[in-house]
């Protein structure tokens, strides 16, 4: 820890004498407009000043405005309302959380979405997960936020695959601001046939009305100028504290659903329960314990985790900081920015206990009854000086959930100076430090090394139970019965069994930067047609990626019961070397058909010092015959480099499958199938299949992964009619194919392609059964999914965005004050994924499930309509739409076909309608509220059935895709001075 108290000590340091400069420094270079005549700007997307805040690349702005009005707390929650957006890691997920928040464009992965701060790199968000955590943005400072999907590494760098979300601050803020939010959740509990189910299995109901996932948020902006008017500091601060809400709190995931095959409702669960499963491992029983019997296990006897788990996590999130510049004169001006967090969130599962390990208890313990005896032991020929070899399922219903208690800090230090060389020529160069900490503890899990000393039991001199090891009673070792449901388990047993799990990280970035831009026209670089010369922009940068995750002797011996395998540490860096330009080439402009015609291109070379050298370049061009109407066309080569983790993480068990089809008493594989996969005509039928839908694959890290590759292209138009001056209109033509993916081809598509005779002789050696021929009862059997470069991916679609304000007073309606209306659509055309170079590929657009993940649907849009009254007030509605989506096993693709269920097959297309309101009560106050998902609308049920081992799918549904709490109320309370 003197490691990690060391880092903390250093970076307040530095941030208290970047504190120290902070009044003589200038504004940042992303959107600060030049001193000259053109008022020349940096869009997103470019690092050449233009006089067009129109760009070649595509952007969608959501602005302060927007996000006030969708009542936000969470900036994950703004991003994943856009159409471009799919599920990443959020507030929503509980089993697998990571404790940050990320962002996902395309549904191509977090980690190949690029996140900027006023153009600058985000760091690794946590040991966990390198994508960067949106916890990190201050809120309350957001001006606005570019979307621009599609390849940008020539300009940013690695990691711009999908595309770039760059957070754009406030940080010229003049005066004094405070604002006071709180929201909660609203929910009618009526879905009838999921009380039923409920019901049926005596399950607790909860109440018809409620109310929770209670969030109140407190922040405030200060800003002064210099008395010179040439300089400011902005400086920023704000609070985050938001209720758990568990999923006993709803009716639709009071239980685990299980859907059978002509579609009834009822509640499944998990087998590892209480009473105790134990599984004969020589005989092949399935049994439960019964008093001091064993009798045969049923679906009946399934463990209800549901009401444990956490639907929405608490979170405590601090955050702070400042953004200061000044200009000495107009060729120095000092710039610095410095961000601080901390964000305390737990994550609560069901509780731990013995899930299926293998044990060998002797036929003479004093555990067993001689019932027991009898059905362990001498029906399988064995005596009381064997023993039997069984698995056992127990729920620790004692000791309560599992918490996961995850907190991350993290620090942004940059200090930069810009300013104008030479005539024409302007310069900016920075420095730039970001340091995550990750403090984690995990509770309540079981070790396993202890299970095996508490079934070792023997009795003493009088006759009480007491564990056979000295060493272990030293250690305070008392006996576990789980086989007995009659007899209490000993609370000195939990004492001695339930162990606690640490990990701590931290990730550093270290990036510096110089750029130098031109305007060649001042050298006469010009073409005869256009009025503006060639501009340019090149430069140089370094960084280098650092990330370290410890982890205790629990986590990496794999002895956590509850984790479905070891954990391991790992710790790596890399540092990469480049060179880039970027021109733009004005051809004709202000000339018949021509108002204006230019050409652009980009370059940039890269040296990673663990995967050698790497080009991207990007070419584009855009031609307005008209001011009416701009068509623009673009062309980008990405790279993506591997991750720390990605090189570096050792290999361990994970529940990683979905699926197998081949365990139950009635597979839905034939016989030959799972013979492809090491079934034996023996373990045919008999081998026991896991209710919660999760088996064990082989992850972990490659160091010799090479950077993969993508090839964008977007085709589009902008139309502003000069008879509608006030509409803007945008469609936009985008594919991304990326090649030699990064990551495992997917244990669920392994199995499958096995069973299904594909490239059987590649796929089938990947998976390795049990001798029981299980692929989740301890860590023997698991299909291997290692890291690799394998296939690739290609998304293609359509993007459109409109925006129009209408003057009520023009169509007469005078002194009614005026209408704005806001569309942002996305039509998906193919999601086509390659698991291996020259095998076909499957397309997943318009499907979910354990191949596809997430739902992919098809259409996506989000329309606001806002009238801004002459009453200083505002009203606003907002409609979401979501197509409708089909499981992937109604695919005709041989890899994505298989057997569906109805209530399971698809998810019918959402429609969520949300309202909000503001009133300005004086110069300095305005009170706002709303409330989205104003009908209350239930999320699609989507079972463990789909995918088992998804951290998406929870509490029966996709709880990070769909409004799954209910009706969502807000106000606000703003204060300028």
């Amino acid at each position: 820890m003197k490691g990690f108290e060391s880092r903390i000590r250093q970076s307040l340091l530095t941030g208290a004498a970047l504190g120290v400069c902070a009044l003589t420094m200038s504004t940042t270079a992303y959107a600060a407009a030049a001193a000259d005549d053109l008022q020349e700007i940096v869009i997103t997307g470019s690092r050449i000043k233009t006089d067009s805040s129109a760009g070649i690349s595509p952007v969608t702005s959501v602005g302060s405005e927007e996000i006030k009005l969708q009542g936000a707390t969470r900036i994950e929650d703004v991003i994943n309302n856009l159409p471009q957006a799919f599920a990443g890691q959020g507030s929503a997920i509980s089993n697998g959380s990571t404790g940050t928040a990320t962002v996902d464009l395309r549904d191509l992965g977090p980690s190949r979405t690029l996140v900027l701060v006023n153009g600058h790199r985000m760091p690794a968000g946590s040991p966990l997960n390198p994508a960067a955590d949106l916890n990190e943005i201050p809120d309350a400072l957001v001006k606005r936020i570019d979307v621009l999907t599609g390849g940008a590494s020539a300009v940013y760098g690695a990691d711009a695959v999908a595309g770039v979300v760059n957070f754009v601050m406030d940080d010229n803020f003049e005066g004094a601001k405070a604002d006071i939010s709180y929201s909660f959740y609203q929910h009618n509990n009526d879905a009838t046939r999921f009380q039923n189910a409920v019901k049926a299995r005596n399950f607790g109901l909860p109440e018809d009305d409620v109310t929770d996932g209670f969030t109140r948020t407190y922040s405030g902006v200060l800003g002064v100028n210099t008395p010179d008017g040439k300089g400011n500091i902005t400086v920023y601060a704000d609070y985050r504290k938001t209720m758990a809400v568990t999923q006993d709190k709803r009716d639709y995931s009071a239980c685990a659903i299980s859907v059978s095959s002509k579609g009834a409702y009822s509640c499944g669960g998990s087998g590892t329960t209480a009473p105790a499963q134990i599984i004969d491992n020589i005989g092949g029983g399935d049994y439960v314990v019964s008093g001091t019997n064993l009798r045969d296990y049923t679906s009946a006897d399934a463990f209800n985790y549901a009401p444990y788990n956490y639907y929405q996590r608490p979170d405590q999130r601090y955050s702070a900081g400042f953004f200061g510049h000044y200009e000495f004169n107009p060729h120095v001006q000092v710039y610095t920015e410095f961000m601080f967090h901390d964000d305390h969130t737990v994550a609560q599962i069901a509780p731990s206990g013995v899930f299926g390990q293998e044990f060998l208890i002797g036929c003479n313990s004093p555990l067993l009854s001689a019932s027991e005896v009898t059905t362990l032991c001498t029906n399988n020929g064995l005596t009381a000086s064997d023993s039997a070899d069984v698995s056992v399922l127990r729920r620790n219903v004692e000791g309560g959930g599992r918490i996961d208690d995850l907190r991350h800090t993290s620090y942004r230090e940059l200090v930069g100076l810009k300013g104008d060389l030479w005539d024409g020529w302007s310069y900016d160069a920075y420095a730039q430090r970001s340091t995550v900490i990750l403090s984690e503890t995990y509770k309540n899990d079981f070790s396993l090394a202890r299970t095996a000393e508490a079934f070792n039991a023997t009795t003493d001199a009088n006759g009480k139970l007491v564990c056979a090891n000295a060493a272990a009673v030293a250690a305070g070792c008392v006996p576990y019965n789980v086989f007995s449901s009659s007899t209490a388990i000993d609370p000195a047993a939990l004492s001695y069994l339930q162990t606690p799990g640490f990990k701590e990280g931290s990730t550093v970035q270290d990036d510096v930067n110089v750029s130098i831009s031109g305007d060649l026209g001042r050298y006469g670089l010009q073409s005869p047609l256009a009025n503006h010369g060639i501009g340019i922009a090149f430069g140089t940068e370094y960084r280098r990626e650092e990330l370290t995750l410890k982890v205790d002797q629990e986590f990496d011996s794999g002895d956590l019961a509850g984790q479905g395998g070891p954990t391991h540490g790992v710790a790596g860096a890399y540092d990469v070397r480049e060179a880039y330009m970027e021109v733009k080439i004005p051809l004709v402009q202000d000339k018949p058909f021509i108002k204006d015609l230019n050409l652009e291109g980009g370059y940039r070379y890269s040296d990673y010092s663990t995967s050698g050298a790497t080009d991207t370049y990007k070419v584009g061009g855009d031609w307005a015959p008209t001011s009416d109407i701009r068509f623009r066309a673009g062309f980008n080569h990405a790279v993506r480099a591997p991750n720390v983790v990605e090189l570096f993480t050792p290999s361990g068990v994970a529940l990683g499958l979905s699926n197998d089809p081949c365990a139950g008493a009635a597979p839905t594989a034939t016989a030959a199938q799972c013979a492809n996969t090491g079934v034996t005509a023996a373990q045919y039928g008999k081998i026991v299949a896991n209710g919660a839908g999760q088996y064990n694959d082989l992850e972990g890290g490659n160091p010799d992964l090479k950077p993969e590759t993508a090839d964008t292209l977007t085709v589009g138009a902008v139309i502003t009619p000069t008879f509608l001056p006030d509409l803007t209109f945008s469609a936009d033509y985008y594919n991304i194919k990326i090649d030699g993916l990064i990551g495992g081809i997917g244990a669920d598509l392994i199995l499958n392609n096995c069973l299904n005779g594909i490239n059987s002789s590649y796929y089938c050696p990947l998976v390795k059964r049990s001798a029981t021929g299980s692929l989740w009862l301890g860590t023997t059997g698991y299909v291997t999914n290692t890291n690799q470069n394998t296939g690739s991916e290609e998304t293609s679609g359509l993007d459109f965005n409109a925006n129009y304000r209408l003057d009520l007073a023009d169509i007469g309606l005078d002194k009614l004050g005026a209408l704005n209306f806001n569309f942002t659509g996305t039509y998906m055309l193919d999601f086509v994924v390659v698991a291996l170079p020259g095998e076909d590929g499957y397309d997943c657009a318009g499907y979910y499930g354990a191949t596809c993940s997430t739902p992919l649907p098809t259409w996506r849009h989000k329309v606001r309509a806002t009238w801004e009254t002459p009453w200083d007030a505002t009203l606003s509605v907002a409609w979401r739409h979501i197509s409708g989506t089909q499981w992937e096993v109604q695919s005709s693709n041989a890899t994505l076909h298989g057997t569906g269920i109805p209530g399971l097959n698809q998810i019918d297309s959402y429609d969520y309608f949300d309202f909000a309101a503001s009133y300005q009560v004086s110069d300095w106050l305005t009170l706002s509220g709303g409330v989205n998902n104003v009908f209350d609308k239930d999320p699609p049920l989507v079972t463990t059935q789909v995918n088992g081992n998804s951290s998406y799918i929870n509490g029966n549904t996709y709880s990070q895709v769909y409004d799954s709490l209910g009706r969502y109320f807000f106000f606000q309370a703003s204060a300028k001075f």
